[in-house]
């Protein structure tokens, strides 16, 4: 930069006339903000009631909130969004964009890996972000224009985005274009800053005058920090500063310099080292650190912190970039710079106890926020943060840079520079780089403004909320699209501290939904929150409408909470897709027993007529078919890929039954009848197809389709289980009869290790139960009336199996498919307590990764 001050290219005016919110109309802009503000500080006694209330003071809450679009809090006129939503659909539908008969019968998948390289996406320096290209896909095949949609884990708010871009550019299908009414929350302070900012109406030109201003004061306030001298009379601009840290030399006992020891500019760390003084072969793990006590007079206290010096400037001189070793003249404007007391606002709060700040805090010392930068860069921070008072679209620019500007900052400049902290935790490496805060600012002033010159379009409403509490009317929302936290994947609320402690207020994570130990919150915690936020979308959403989940976690017990919470909540899953991000694609699920890839769920609430019928009856099993056919209406009727028709697995007899069994258990609807008669009566009911069961006017589509890629994929078995294994069979004998020595060699190549304390039987002893075998030992699949003896006798068997497992003290390994039908019999008896003992008694992975034995576990531990 080398002492330039920055002017704004294009000035241009701001409209700041009257502007009419929710049916009142003010002066100007500022005139609203004031009014709600005022409004809203009126009603946060009642809001700090609602669960998920963020940690923060009534002034600091009422600075960071934009009311009524963006508050840091509940937001007491969604409500009145929702309504003024719904009245604005009328004239839509005037004007033709909307379609009174508007209806999805199909569930969508598209490639959630798009889209990633674009302004808005890359502004802020958010942990996750589903590209919002991808979410506008999702949007114009469940909505049309007007529709109201909710993201309640909204993280940056790039459903929002979506919403607002519908009826841009990106906008691949013109029938459905057209602006989404989005509301956006989530329990995250930062996030929904960024979200707040993304989703309002800001100019981009405002925007950048006023931060370029800013920038510019504090420029020429603090750019003498970043001057090093080049030579007699001549300086230059530091970029970045290294600094490494110091060990101890278990030998000598002599203090090393990692940076000098370990580190050479062509090669990068080495693994092994000489120690300077005593010559020793050293490697860094378990090197004592040194350490500094110090006072520090921003908290009053004395601290040990580990030790760290600098040993390395870049720095620029008329556009080229050279390096040296610090010399006097650095030190003594370092030493300047320790000595001056900061005249502004920093955050000195302490950082929490968590499984991510234990780090820091356990190897370097770090106890406080402020501690997490330098004094220069602190210095420098806290003048910027001074000048932005109570503006939120100033401040995520102000937010966007501060993990890169901090000792998180990895020096490594041969993998990635000049910003490479490590994603997903708090560490500090042993080589820091210290960067310059005004080139990492006034970087991202173009491209917050690129993002606001995007967005600068029509409003959605984003708020600080739980969804474990959505402060909305029932079914008064379109379409759901959210992206929830996944177990322990990332500890949200513990990397934000950062973050929210310079916005004053931070997030409350008792209702966060995680998996932490430092939280005491267990696999069971965490589904409980979550079951307790799908029962917020389902009451919420209109009857008939979607909801779609991305999914990214590779645990199966993770995955089947997700199952539970949304069959429990009441949702239909008809979609579960693994998006193959290498080929681009998408793949049927067939097995949860590991999840590798990011998923895509797609559900439906059941219509109200669906829903009346079981109210009215006294008997749902009447109910049956009426569940199925509404189930198959929503289901694909025929899928394409590479020329070829590809199976719908969610069509097979075996995923119908389990929807159907999910539905009735988790509403306690006794169970309507086995697997069997479901088969027998499915065949009667419905036309089957290639195994895949239709409506009679969907078999006609199917077939008409089909004519165009005549040729049929099955999907592809690996047997893990004993389900697979018999459904694998069936898919062999189908070909026709078999011997066993003709079915085993393609078994075992098949074949795959089970999960974890699961007992598979041999073939022979799934044939014997399954299969019928003829006088010349060839195996075929039993005819209807046959299948359901062998059933019934199989199921004996398995029940007099669980038998033992009630009697044991504790069970390592079991047949799993004993597991599921005893613990079916004991619902069917209403002995929930026998499902809980053996539940207890279970390995965890094996009772957490099954969605069956799960679900039956959860329904009977709520009744016991």
């Amino acid at each position: 930069m080398d002492g330039e001050i920055f002017q704004l290219e294009d000035e241009q005016s701001v409209n700041d006339g009257p502007v009419t919110c929710l049916g009142i109309t003010f002066e100007n802009d500022a005139a609203r903000r004031e009014f709600f503000r005022d409004e809203l500080r009126k009603k946060l006694p009642e809001l700090r009631l609602i669960e998920g209330f963020p940690i923060g003071t009534d002034d600091d809450i009422i600075a960071l909130s934009d009311p009524p679009y963006y508050t840091a809090c509940p937001n007491p006129w969604l409500n009145d969004f929702v309504k003024e939503w719904e009245a604005d659909k009328v004239r839509l539908q005037i004007e033709g964009t909307r379609s009174a008969d508007f209806e999805v019968t199909e569930p969508y998948a598209s490639d959630v890996s798009e889209g990633k390289n674009n302004p808005i996406y890359n502004a802020h320096t958010y942990h996750t972000k589903v590209p919002y290209p991808a979410i506008i896909k999702y949007l114009q095949r469940y909505t049309q224009p007007g529709d109201i949609v909710i993201d309640g884990f909204c993280g940056t708010g790039m459903t929002g985005v979506a919403a607002h871009l519908c009826d841009s550019d990106l906008s691949s299908n013109s029938k459905a274009s057209g602006h989404r009414n989005c509301i956006c929350s989530d329990i995250s302070v930062i996030s929904t800053l960024i979200s707040g900012n993304y989703n309002k109406s800001i100019s981009a030109n405002k925007f950048k005058a006023e931060a370029l201003d800013i920038f510019n004061q504090v420029y020429s306030e603090c750019s003498w920090m970043y001057k090093t001298k080049h030579s007699d009379g001549i300086y230059g601009e530091i970029e970045y500063v290294v600094w490494s840290d110091v060990f101890i030399c278990p030998t000598c006992g002599k203090e090393i310099v990692f940076y000098e020891a370990a580190y050479d500019s062509s090669t990068g760390v080495h693994e092994n080292f000489h120690c300077p003084s005593c010559n020793c072969m050293l490697t860094k793990r378990g090197l004592p650190r040194a350490k500094e006590t110090k006072y520090q007079k921003p908290t009053d206290t004395v601290e040990t912190i580990a030790k760290s010096v600098p040993v390395l400037i870049s720095y620029k001189l008329s556009g080229k970039t050279y390096t040296k070793k610090l010399d006097a003249e650095d030190w003594s404007v370092l030493q300047m710079i320790e000595d001056a007391d900061i005249p502004y606002w920093f955050p000195t709060a302490e950082i929490s106890d968590g499984c991510k700040t234990f780090e820091p805090k356990r190897t370097n010392g770090i106890k406080y926020i402020y501690q997490f930068y330098t004094k220069r860069n602190l210095y420098i921070l806290s003048s910027l943060y001074d000048k932005m008072k109570d503006k939120s679209y100033l401040k995520i620019w102000f937010t966007s840079q501060l993990i890169n500007i901090s000792k998180q900052n990895r020096y490594r400049p041969e993998v990635s520079f000049p910003y490479n902290p490590l994603n997903g935790t708090l560490y500090i490496g042993s080589l820091v780089s210290e960067a310059n805060v005004f080139t990492a600012y006034k970087n991202k002033i173009d491209k917050i403004s690129n993002a606001y010159s995007l967005l600068n379009r029509n409003v959605n409403v984003t708020c600080i909320q739980s969804a474990t509490s959505l402060n909305i009317q029932n079914d008064t929302v379109d379409y759901i699209f959210i992206d929830p936290p996944f177990g322990a994947n990332i500890m949200y609320s513990e990397l934000n501290e950062i973050w929210e402690n310079w916005l004053k207020v931070t997030t409350n994570p008792c209702s966060e939904a995680i998996i932490s130990s430092a939280q005491q919150k267990g696999f069971n915690e965490y589904s409980t929150l979550l079951a307790k936020s799908m029962k917020e979308y389902y009451r919420v959403l209109k009857p008939g409408k979607w909801i779609t989940i991305e999914f990214s976690n590779t645990k199966a017990s993770v995955w089947n909470a997700i199952q539970l919470a949304l069959q429990s909540a009441g949702f239909v899953v008809v979609s579960v897709a693994s998006l193959d991000k290498q080929q681009g694609s998408y793949n049927a699920v067939t097995s949860t027993t590991a999840v590798k890839q990011d998923l895509v769920v797609t559900c439906y609430k059941p219509t109200a007529e669906l829903t009346t019928k079981f109210e009215q009856t006294s008997d749902p099993r009447k109910n049956t078919w009426d569940f199925v056919e509404e189930l198959l209406l929503h289901l694909p009727v025929h899928l394409k890929k590479d020329n070829s028709t590809t199976a719908v697995i969610e069509r097979s007899p075996k995923i119908l039954f389990d929807r159907l069994i999910a539905y009735y258990v988790q509403r306690g609807y006794p169970v309507p009848m086995d697997a069997s008669e479901f088969q027998k009566r499915l065949k009667e009911r419905f036309v089957e197809r290639d195994g895949m069961f239709f409506t009679a006017e969907q078999a006609i589509e199917y077939e008409e389709k089909k004519k165009e890629a005549p040729t049929f994929v099955g999907l592809f078995i690996l047997v893990s289980s004993e389900a697979e294994g018999i459904e694998w069979l069936k898919r062999k004998l189908e070909e026709g009869p078999k011997t066993y020595s003709e079915i085993l060699p393609d078994w075992m190549q098949d074949l795959v290790k089970p999960k974890k304390g699961d007992t598979l039987p041999e073939l022979m002893q799934i044939l014997d139960e399954n299969f019928l075998k003829d006088e010349n030992g060839y195996w075929r699949i039993p005819d209807v009336n046959k299948a359901s003896e062998l059933e019934a006798v199989r199921n004996k068997r398995l029940l007099k199996e669980f038998e033992i497992y009630i009697e044991a003290k504790k069970i390592k390994d079991a047949r799993l498919e004993a597991l599921r039908a005893g613990f079916k019999e004991c619902y069917k008896n209403k002995d929930f307590a026998t499902i809980v003992a053996v539940g207890n008694k279970l390995p965890e992975e094996l009772l957490t990764t099954d969605e069956v034995l799960l679900r039956f576990y959860d329904i009977a531990s709520s009744r016991v």
